[in-house]
């Protein structure tokens, strides 16, 4: 990347004195909001057609300005494009560039805005972009968790509260958990992109400018609902970053924690699921380790996702309006929340619909912690005991099966008995993991047959996205 002494050509006439190259590499952006290029030049032909049709350019400037731009384009995807940190961004190298290449109509495209306006104009679109493929990614990560749902309603597994068994649920049921997660980061990314979808380009520096634009046409041009309203929050409002990087943190907080869960899974203790060797690794002295090293990487990255929200809170918190240069710091917290978090959801929308449950070891895990404690307790209180009695009595029948090591529906119809006569022969109907689960049907609940219409439901609602 080109560098020099000498003050930037695009603003310098205030100047008596260069730059000193160290300030120019500490205050340039250029080397990470390049990658917006694509943005800033969408935004200088909208720009540009919305001049000519008010009549500060004519159409052959207009066409100038269109054919130089289209050239940059190219040079900048096949990596031939000189940028230089003298230019200090993004937009003063393409703007500088297309003045060499047709001259003084390039001079003339930036009449009636700023790059305040044009980098807040920029960053809505590069955001908008991003947002829509990450949006694509959880609508692919929830379709092969509801698929794989749907392949194992009866598919026993200890529920666990304190990491203790607690109850039977289906292994369905419990990545169906994963989902409603995933269902409100949805819908949190869609709300912060409806909001984010107005257009500050005509703004200018902060007070709007004294040319005749229409900042309506170049809001239609650039697909935004409308124009900004106000000025001075037009350009100094980064709202939708601060919102998406929540949105990021919470999503990967939720991608966290279905990382710890499937870290322990995968472990020889648990031994629950198994995941295709593509997305693990081994060790370089241990030949037998199997490592779940994309779980292990996503639950790492969480930690980025949670410092960018708080860098950017903590770089608005104190702003007075309008623009000021703190919000060049917005980019890189910004850019890299969206790059973590479209890779995790990547990585994990190829592992998930690929992992493999051991129904075996999820069953045995089920049946060494008294699973159905709660169902024994359920069926006194159905016989006519309170529950506070019947919570009793259960309690004095699991230290029995501890003490002797077994599980209660290892007791004898005699045994059982003995702790309650109100208990007869079908106590065992409640005794079982089937019966346990099939016994909780109602919506939300672990019913096989709940379960899959909680899978149809589900997929109706993510294949309505596409309507």
């Amino acid at each position: 990347m080109a560098e020099t002494k000498n003050t930037s050509t695009l603003w310098g006439g205030r100047f008596s004195e260069g730059t000193d190259a160290f300030v120019q590499r500490f205050t340039a952006s250029v080397t990470f909001d390049q990658r917006m290029a694509e943005e800033d030049i969408e935004g200088s032909l909208a720009h540009a057609a919305m001049l000519n049709a008010v009549g500060v350019l004519t159409d052959d400037e207009l066409g100038q300005i269109q054919t130089g731009l289209a050239q940059i384009k190219g040079e900048i995807a096949a990596g031939e494009f000189p940028w230089s940190i003298e230019l200090e961004d993004v937009h003063m190298n393409i703007e500088s560039r297309l003045t060499q290449l047709i001259g003084m109509a390039g001079k003339k495209l930036h009449t009636g805005r700023s790059r305040n306006d044009q980098v807040a104009t920029d960053i809505r679109l590069h955001l908008r972009k991003s947002i829509d493929v990450i949006a694509a990614e959880i609508t692919r990560l929830q379709n092969g968790i509801i698929g794989l749902a749907a392949q194992h309603t009866l598919t026993i597994m200890p529920g666990f509260t304190h990491l203790q068994t607690a109850q039977p649920v289906s292994f369905g049921h419990h990545l169906l958990a994963w989902n409603e997660m995933l269902e409100r980061d949805y819908s949190r990314l869609i709300d912060c992109r409806e909001r984010m979808n107005m257009c500050p380009l005509g703004a200018a520096a902060l007070a709007g400018t004294s040319y005749p634009i229409d900042r309506h046409q170049t809001a239609s041009a650039l697909g935004f609902r409308a124009p900004t309203e106000n000025s001075l929050d037009s350009v100094s409002d980064r709202d939708f970053a601060v919102e998406f990087c929540a949105f990021a943190a919470l999503t990967m907080t939720h991608l966290s924690r279905m990382s710890e869960e499937l870290v322990l899974w995968t472990s020889a203790q648990f031994d629950f699921v198994r995941l295709p060797d593509r997305f693990c690794t081994g060790s370089s002295i241990m030949p037998q380790k199997k490592n779940p090293d994309v779980p292990e990487l996503v639950r790492g990255k969480t930690g980025r996702t949670n410092g960018h929200l708080m860098s950017m809170l903590t770089l608005m918190k104190s702003q007075p309006l309008a623009y000021n240069k703190d919000n060049q710091e917005d980019k890189e917290p910004l850019f890299d929340a969206i790059d973590t978090v479209r890779d995790s959801l990547r990585a994990f929308a190829d592992m998930v619909p690929n992992i493999q449950p051991n129904a075996e070891a999820m069953r045995a895990a089920t049946l060494k912690g008294f699973a159905t404690a709660t169902d024994l307790a359920d069926y006194l209180v159905r016989k006519g005991l309170p529950f506070r009695d019947a919570h009793e009595v259960v309690g004095s029948a699991v230290g029995l099966c501890v003490e002797r090591k077994i599980d209660l529906s290892d007791l004898s119809l005699e045994e059982l008995q003995g702790f309650h006569s109100l208990i007869e022969a079908d106590v065992f109907d409640a005794l079982t993991l089937e019966g346990s689960l099939k016994a909780r049907d109602h919506i939300g609940g672990t019913a096989p047959n709940q379960v899959t219409a909680a899978c149809q439901r589900a997929l109706a609602k993510v294949a309505e996205r596409a309507l």
